[in-house]
């Protein structure tokens, strides 16, 4: 924003020095470049650089297109700026630009998965600078113009799109003025307004101002109910000092001539300016419900507390993130240039513009997951204090990029256009989230066989949030069990309302009771339980209650485990079900790093298994690994690798499983003992020809389940893999159990789970 004020940044949560060392420590900066390619071999690199990279060249120059095939073009943005209007700070040159880009290069990456490359060039002219980019152009698949200060940004831009066939991006301008228009969208829904009927002041005429006012009257406001303030005044028809196109193209009709004028009676305050320009005086003259965006960095026009003391029915926005309403403009440009990306759009016009507003706003009207609420440390509900999005949603990559998408194949702006949109979106969660990838198919079934899941600890906030989703994702039905007040208080309290598709089973209360009871009493009589011990268990303990539901048929699945360690929610269900015939119950993890799925097991149950248990756990897991999808590949690991170091006498347990192994002829490949890297190495694994593994294990059979448990925590913690589970398999019955505490979303996922049977 260019007339932001050119005064130091916020109060900080750290030192000047801890800063510094921030961007000092290790490797200096923010970005390194990582191969994508292996580069290990001669070969490899005889590939990746001469004679091999030839083909590519040729290919190239004979249809450029393909260099978004063969290079990293399609998924390369750059990063510009001549740093002449860095943050609030000013014209501090083209290098002292440069941490800001390398910041925004990792937002990029950080948030959808986009490579950024800065690039500060060092001119304050606007043809050397469109010179300079327009040459560089062919490099990248997009360009993200930042802090170029007014009116040169204009120019700049509008040279660049006309000589350039990629997206070329403003984000000062238009990055800003995307999510205000969003955030004015559900404001305007809040208050009951209609946008062609409201009224509305943009103070601040610079790069931010004048895209702002070109969204929203192309998104319905009408011209002359918007009024243009800058430093000189009103922007009115007629006016000669301090004008510009830009700023005539909004010049109105108006006796108005200062901002003091402007507001009386106007709907909404539109600030890019400076702070302190809105006083309480002006709020006061304010239309009923005055809906006031201070977006002024680092300190808003008005501050939100001064503006609702004054008018208590104010909705308030800043630029801020300490108060409500936070216009970030994360929230826009690494989702629409993923959009634009993915389609290898030739623009960024300004119906991709309109549909990225129109889907963030519609995305804030929506329930909040728990990862929201994490990052807000409270849930938020659409209202007054929540009309924009966190950027920390993890929905965010699956709704904009589609949005912008589609509207640039509508308008013809797209050269690969998107043929399947479902697909598509579950491609973006894939990689945004590496766990909705592996979940994606394992859903798609759920919804084509929806099942009846009940959720044992009904009267829980995120038991009941979770079931909520479930059945809204058209999932399933749910069962709640609990104290039907308990559970529609607890839903009021999280502001959510039952719906149809979830019931509410109270166990003192339930017309199969009796018959539960029985079921118990006939499998636990001879083991120390009375049949009064059963009609108790029944009664008041929601985990036997539920499992004897599933036991019974009188529902599908079952989830547990928010208020109980796991190993007691087992012993619990197991007194309901019993393992398979020829089965054992066991745990299963998915572990997923970088792209790659590998299923570890027993991380539930068995301490230190036989080697028939080892031999048994094995083909469960091989099981579960096709039932998700994947051709087992079965690692037993140990601290030796065939025989070497010999001394290893532990491993004499996972050898001897080897041998049961084969002797059961089992119609998979598997074979033991070996150590962790070479069951996950193609290299490594290559240096024992005679292994009967075809390529790097998926299936991780582990000698004890401590050696389990500390493998999945070390990943997890080290390697920032993604975790799901334990799975709970072998059951006659699907019944899954999660972690002391889980979230919503890790319900929703063992919810599914358990419907789908991941345990056959």
């Amino acid at each position: 924003m260019s007339e932001a004020p050119k005064g130091r940044r916020p109060r900080p949560t750290f030192t000047d020095q801890e800063a510094l060392d921030f961007h000092a420590r290790g490797r200096p900066g923010k970005l390194e470049i990582a191969a994508t390619k292996p580069m290990a071999t001669q070969r490899d690199l005889s590939l990746a650089y001469s004679p091999g990279v030839a083909v590519p060249v040729l290919v190239i120059a004979e249809d450029p297109d393909k260099a978004f095939d063969y290079t990293t073009r399609g998924n390369m943005v750059a990063v510009i700026t001549n740093g002449t209007a860095i943050l609030g700070l000013g014209n501090l040159g083209a290098l002292a630009a440069k941490p800001v880009m390398e910041g925004k290069c990792v937002l990029f990456k950080r948030f959808s998965d986009i490579d950024a490359f800065d690039l500060e060039v060092n001119t304050e002219d606007v043809d050397e600078f469109v010179n300079c980019v327009r040459f560089l152009g062919q490099t990248f698949g997009g360009i993200n113009l930042e802090d170029i200060k007014a009116p040169e940004c204009f120019v700049i831009e509008q040279r660049l799109r006309e000589l350039l066939d990629i997206p070329v991006f403003h984000d000062d301008q238009h990055g800003t003025a995307i999510i205000a228009a969003a955030g004015i969208l559900n404001a305007l829904h809040v208050t009951g307004r209609d946008i062609a009927e409201t009224r509305l002041v943009c103070n601040g005429a610079g790069a931010a101002g004048i895209a702002s006012l070109e969204l929203i009257k192309a998104m319905g406001f009408r011209h002359e109910n918007v009024i243009l303030v800058d430093t000189k005044g009103v922007v009115y028809e007629g006016r000669k000092e301090g004008m510009n196109q830009w700023k005539s193209a909004h010049a109105v009709d108006t006796k108005a001539r200062t901002l003091a004028d402007a507001v009386k009676g106007a709907d909404v305050f539109f600030g890019l300016s400076v702070k302190g320009a809105l006083t309480p005086e002006m709020v006061e003259t304010m239309a009923d419900q005055p809906i006031i965006f201070a977006m002024a960095n680092p300190d808003p026009e008005i501050a939100p507390d001064v503006a609702q003391a004054v008018r208590g029915d104010a909705i308030v926005a800043t630029g801020r993130s300490d108060y409500p309403n936070q216009i970030n403009n994360v929230l826009g440009f690494p989702y629409i240039f993923r959009g634009a990306l993915d389609v290898r759009a030739t623009t960024i016009n300004m119906e991709m513009k309109i549909a990225a507003a129109e889907a963030l706003a519609a995305l804030a009207r929506e329930d909040v997951p728990d990862e929201v609420a994490v990052a807000y440390g409270g849930r938020p509900r659409f209202g007054r204090d929540y009309i924009i999005p966190t950027p920390f949603d993890p929905r965010l990559m699956s709704t904009v990029p589609p949005a912008v998408a589609r509207a640039a194949m509508d308008t013809g702006v797209a050269r690969r256009p998107i043929v399947d949109m479902e697909a598509y979106v579950a491609e973006l969660r894939s990689r945004r989230d590496p766990v909705a990838g592996t979940l994606a198919r394992i859903f798609e079934k759920a919804r084509r066989r929806p099942k009846r899941v009940v959720f044992a600890e009904g009267e829980e906030e995120q038991v009941i949030r979770a079931a909520l989703s479930f059945v809204h994702q058209g999932l399933g039905s749910a069962i709640l069990v609990g104290r039907e007040d308990r559970v529609r208080a607890s839903a009021a309290a999280a502001g959510v309302e039952l719906r149809d598709g979830v019931e509410i089973h109270n166990a003192r209360l339930s017309s199969r009771n009796a018959a539960y009871t029985n079921h118990l009493y006939g499998r636990l009589q001879r083991q120390g339980f009375l049949q009064r011990d059963c009609q108790r268990l029944v009664n008041q303990d929601r985990n036997h209650f539920a499992a004897c539901m599933v036991a019974l048929g009188d529902a599908d699945a079952m989830v547990s485990g928010v208020t109980r360690n796991y190993s007691t929610v087992l012993e619990e269900v197991g007194r309901a079900i019993d393992p398979k015939l020829g089965h054992r119950a066991m745990g299963v993890t998915l572990v997923i790093a970088r792209g790659r799925t590998v299923i570890l097991a027993d991380t539930a149950v068995s301490e230190v298994p036989e080697p028939e248990e080892l031999a048994d756990i094995a083909v469960e897991t091989a099981s579960v690994a096709r039932r998700l999808g994947y051709e087992p590949r079965v690692a037993l690991l140990a601290a030796s690798t065939f025989g070497n170091p010999p001394s290893s006498v532990r491993s004499d347990r996972i050898r001897e499983a080897v041998k049961v192994l084969a002797a059961r002829h089992v119609d998979f490949e598997f074979d033991g003992e070996m150590t962790a890297d070479v069951a996950l190495s193609r290299d490594v694994l290559a240096l024992y020809p005679f292994s009967r593994l075809s390529g790097p294990a998926n299936v991780l059979v582990m000698p004890t389940l401590q050696s389990a448990t500390i493998a999945t925590r070390m990943m997890q913690e080290l390697a920032g893999a993604t975790v799901i589970g334990p799975l709970l398999v072998g059951l006659e019955k699907p019944v899954q159990i999660v972690g002391l505490g889980a979230t919503d979303a890790d319900i929703v996922n063992m919810a599914v789970l358990a419907a789908f049977n991941v345990g056959g």
